[in-house]
């Protein structure tokens, strides 16, 4: 339990005094390593811990980062006195990594270069930026009715099964493709499954180059889970304060971040808060949300899916995570049964960058006419059921008729969903989309079908749509 000194670092040993699965308790002689510092065990020291907590002069107790079997009372531990690192630079581009830095896309190693401490300070607020900028997904749904911001959080809330990878894949693709910034995807808790498939649809798509990948899978222990998302940060901060870049970084999934730290929490002992959550939850999600920020010389955008137990938005997690966004993208299982994609249920949807300052007039008027119309829908709809459409007014009808096409052209064509759909993806500008609302709510398109706005671009596919049809009932006629 001597100190020793070897190749210019300072090497601690101690010995492991009791393993209780993930949980590990070490007792060192002469110096206590400090919280957050990175122990290493085993034959080979592939055995990594993370101390979590002092209980007394001499020993720590640490969460195992890796599996523990093997580990046994009386072996020996030893540090470095460092915390867990990853490498940063743009080195990284084009890389998929787990949580300790190492590749693990099958391909050459990485070059020798510099690596970060995992756990790093927010910037300070003299350093944030007070301007709000619109961030454009070239999603129409999102860009009209919940503009996400420069620099801002969105969070994607919906239970299983209702598209939220498939979302987050499309924005990847729509921001790498057109912009010039740095993608970061960080999955967390994640099927190894959902990974692959990531990976090799961006290689097919040639969006790799500017784009890094880390993945804490669903299998691997509890420790590894809950710091995967702090690495992930550290390599988008080095593109933001050092590269000066603007990143886009898309977590999923922000709740199974939450849930490591509950398991973390039960081993550690703590006693368990509401419905089973940490005590600490608040402050460990803070600890990761509050260094996704829009900074003077670059910004993080940070788009996080949110699962949403039993799809209950008053769960402690969906809660406390509202807190830290500036936009909400609620998606709707309702929706999704209808086949109306991206499923978004526009009136629990939300954001902060919905004022005319920010958007400008002619945006806000028509976003809060449009919501305007779908909540009148939604209040018909009871009446519909009952009575059918010809009940209502011709002033009612014509409501539901505008809300009807709305619904629909708020759909749209996915290029993560060609492959299965056999519809070819787009994207479409702020401009188009605004266009083609003014136009549904003008009454333009009243004699058009609504299926002719369903799965469409710009407003003038839905003409297209028409006349394409009609071509095919006049070839269908029987010759006189």
């Amino acid at each position: 339990m001597a100190i020793s000194k070897q190749h210019d670092e300072v090497i601690n040993y101690g010995k492991i005094v009791s393993v209780r699965g993930s949980v590990i308790d070490a007792r060192f002689e002469n110096s206590l390593p400090a919280v957050y510092t990175l122990l290493q065990a085993g034959e080979n020291l592939e055995i990594a811990i993370e101390v979590l907590s002092q209980l007394d002069d001499h020993t720590i107790r640490g969460i195992a980062l890796t599996p523990t079997q093997g580990l046994a009372r009386g072996m020996q531990i030893e540090t470095n006195g460092k915390q867990l690192m990853v490498p940063v630079g743009k080195r990284t581009l084009g890389r998929m990594f787990d949580v300790f830095g190492n590749t693990i896309d099958h391909l050459k190693p990485l070059a020798q270069g510099e690596k970060r401490n995992i756990h790093q300070a927010p910037p300070p607020l003299d350093k944030r930026s007070t301007h709000s900028e619109i961030f454009e997904t070239g999603i129409k749904a999102i860009d009209v009715l919940i503009p996400l911001e420069r620099g801002g959080k969105a969070g994607l809330f919906g239970g299983a099964g209702v598209g939220k990878t498939v979302l987050l894949t499309e924005m990847i693709h729509n921001m790498v493709g057109q912009n010039k910034g740095v993608s970061m995807f960080c999955g967390i808790g994640e099927r190894c499954r959902e990974g692959n498939e990531l990976y090799e649809a961006m290689k097919d798509a040639g969006l790799l180059e500017n784009m890094i990948m880390m993945f804490g899978q669903m299998n691997e222990p509890p420790g590894a889970r809950f710091r995967v998302g702090h690495a992930a940060l550290t390599m988008a901060e080095y593109f933001r304060d050092d590269e000066h870049k603007d990143v886009l970084l898309l977590i999923d999934n922000i709740f199974r971040f939450i849930q490591a730290g509950m398991e973390v929490s039960g081993l550690m002992g703590q006693m368990p808060s509401r419905l089973g959550y940490q005590p600490t939850l608040e402050t460990e999600l803070s600890a990761l949300e509050e260094r996704i920020a829009n900074t003077d010389t670059g910004a993080i955008t940070s788009i996080q899916a949110v699962y949403v137990p039993a799809d209950d938005l008053t769960d402690p997690a969906a809660v406390h995570a509202f807190s830290h966004l500036s936009a909400t993208i609620v998606l709707s299982r309702e929706k999704a049964g209808e086949g109306l994609y991206p499923s978004i249920d526009f009136l629990q949807s939300n954001s902060k960058m919905t004022t005319p300052g920010i958007l400008g007039d002619r945006h806000y008027k028509l976003a809060q006419q449009i919501r305007q119309t779908l909540a009148q829908y939604e209040d018909l709809k009871d009446i519909i059921s009952m009575l059918g459409m010809e009940q209502l007014s011709v002033g009612d009808r014509l409501v539901v008729n505008r809300a009807r096409r709305l619904e629909r052209f708020f759909t749209q064509p996915f290029f993560a969903t060609e492959k299965f759909s056999g519809v070819k993806g787009e994207v479409v500008s702020l401009k188009d989309a605004l266009d083609g609302c003014e136009r549904i709510l003008s009454d333009e398109f009243k004699d058009l079908p609504e299926n002719a706005f369903y799965m469409i671009g710009k407003i003038e596919e839905a003409l297209k749509k028409k006349e394409v049809k009609q071509e095919g009932a006049d070839a269908a006629k029987p010759a006189v």
